[in-house]
């Protein structure tokens, strides 16, 4: 009992701590040429670092056993090439940070594909597929080349997938989070929404411990370098996908002698601060959905009619005052703005999100539940990505200031912009971490290929285009397309990484790739 009031304790300090922090300003650190325009800070002329050798081979000792049949499974039907075949095992990892006390371990999930003796470690959006089936449905659009020097590595993340699972937010409150209405601007009605968050931080501080703050950025760049070690190699080689791709300049910023052949497949924006960053994701879902909504258009078949963006505010209103049918529990509002964000993740998914959109305008909206809703009761993907989320930024809104982001996002980013404010108010009760993580900014750097989606809803292009003017190697690949992310996408991209990793061939700065 003890124990128990000890720990009930320390969880109202750290709530009453986090909720009386103020938050910061949402102005970026940079200089605005105009009203739009970013400035990122000089880089000025580092020296140029050549492309890293391969190096040796591999010489784990990770007892690697085979997971073909469930990983096809997992895979779905995707068209998986006969003979493939895929492999997993576990890697043990440090709870603490690296040069620290060690208190206690992690266990996190691996998946290898690929007959070649050189690692090609992938990481995730901790948001997105789990690490493992990410990398495994990568690694059947890259060039068959990179598969025979190298065995492409997945990792679920912490609290994701097959990793040590972070379920800790209860039932009830993952239901209101998860299904909030995105279109709540009064401070009424989001304190139902604050309520919920409330109580999920106290259950998650409760129930994890010390490995609340475990979930970060910082602690998964940690565990690429013990992965390194396990793996025998000097260096290591890495593609990064949105979210991910902070992991791996952290990673360089931590490690900077182990950073191997790099590729970022978008990534978060350096220049702007919390605030102003999320406000941008919403901006770019909005112009993702517009650029659905015109390929529909252009297709002379749309189920949607003449106004795509019309029948969705109208859904939304529907699903505010009933929900909308589907063969379970009706979908919500917040569902379903979910739903249509994800669909929009994945070009290839575009003309399923329409004819899910029509059916649901019909009457039936199971197939857009199926973008949100996972058919296993036991798996969910919010809990680590909220955690993950929360512990790697300093800003925690006021009730006050939420509010009126809310009421402003919701009203000029009409589709998007309150579910993405509601984002920043999840970590409104959170501690805030000790210490901000690191810019991207070394000069010790090999070159770096950062691409930039032009319509991508989760890692919008300018925010990539910031991170290659930011990394004193960034080189600027432009992918003039649509959905999350170009490798394996465009097949342009995909050859201009497969010789970059294979060659170590370097992409002309500013190179475009057609749509």
């Amino acid at each position: 009992m003890p124990r128990i009031i000890g720990r009930a304790c320390a969880v109202l300090l750290l709530l009453v701590v986090a909720g009386c922090s103020a938050g910061p300003s949402d102005r970026p650190a940079v200089a605005y040429r105009g009203s739009e325009q970013q400035v990122p800070p000089d880089r000025g002329t580092p020296q140029q670092q050549p492309v890293p050798p391969l190096g040796p081979r591999s010489q784990d000792a990770l007892g690697w056993r085979d997971c073909t049949a469930t990983t096809k499974n997992e895979l779905g039907e995707a068209d998986v090439p006969d003979g493939t075949r895929f492999s997993c095992t576990h890697l043990n990892t440090s709870l603490s940070p690296t040069g620290t006390r060690r208190r206690g371990t992690m266990q996190l999930s691996l998946l290898g594909v690929g007959t070649g003796k050189i690692p090609l470690v992938v990481v995730n959006d901790v948001r997105g597929e789990q690490g493992t089936t990410f990398a495994a449905r990568l690694a059947l659009h890259l060039p068959e080349r990179m598969l025979r020097e190298y065995t492409v590595i997945g990792m679920d993340r912490r609290g994701t997938g097959e990793s040590d699972a972070a379920n800790c937010v209860p039932a009830q409150n993952r239901e209101t989070i998860t299904g909030f209405d995105p279109r709540a601007t009064e401070k009424s009605e989001l304190d139902e929404l604050n309520d919920s968050i409330r109580s999920a931080s106290k259950e998650c501080l409760l129930e994890l411990e010390q490995r609340a703050q475990a979930y970060d950025t910082r602690r998964a760049a940690d565990d690429l370098e013990e992965l390194r070690i396990e793996l025998g190699v000097p260096r290591l080689h890495a593609i990064g996908r949105g979210e991910g791709s902070r992991v791996l300049t952290t990673y360089a910023q931590q490690h900077p002698g182990s950073v191997g052949r790099t590729v970022l497949d978008g990534a978060p924006d350096p220049v702007l601060e919390s605030l102003a960053r999320t406000k941008q994701q919403a901006r770019s879902a909005e112009r993702t959905f517009d650029a659905f909504a015109s390929a529909c258009g252009d297709s002379g078949n749309c189920p949607l009619g003449d106004d795509p963006r019309a029948l969705l505010d109208g859904l939304v209103e529907r699903a505010r005052a009933d929900g909308l049918p589907t063969a379970d529990e009706p979908l919500r509002s917040g569902e379903l703005i979910r739903a249509v964000l994800h669909g929009l993740t994945d070009r290839g998914s575009w003309p399923h999100l329409e004819t899910a959109l029509a059916a649901a305008d019909d009457g039936d909206a199971s197939e857009l539940a199926v973008f949100v809703r996972s058919p296993d009761p036991d798996v969910n993907r919010l809990d680590a990505r909220m955690i993950t989320r929360c512990n790697d930024t300093m800003l925690r809104l006021p009730p006050e200031r939420a509010t009126d982001v809310a009421r402003e996002w919701a009203d000029s980013l009409p589709l998007f912009g309150g579910m993405f404010a509601q984002r920043l108010v999840q970590c409104s009760l959170w501690p805030r971490p000790q210490e901000a993580l690191p810019a991207p900014e070394s000069g010790e750097l090999p070159p770096v290929p950062v691409i930039s989606t032009k319509h991508d809803p989760l890692t919008p292009a300018e925010g990539s285009k910031n991170m290659a003017g930011r990394l004193s190697s960034g080189i600027a690949v432009n992918w003039l397309g649509s959905g999350h992310g170009a490798l394996g996408e465009s097949d342009c991209v995909t050859r201009l990484v497969g010789r970059f990793f294979t060659d170590g061939e370097v992409p002309p700065e500013g190179t475009a790739c057609p749509a």
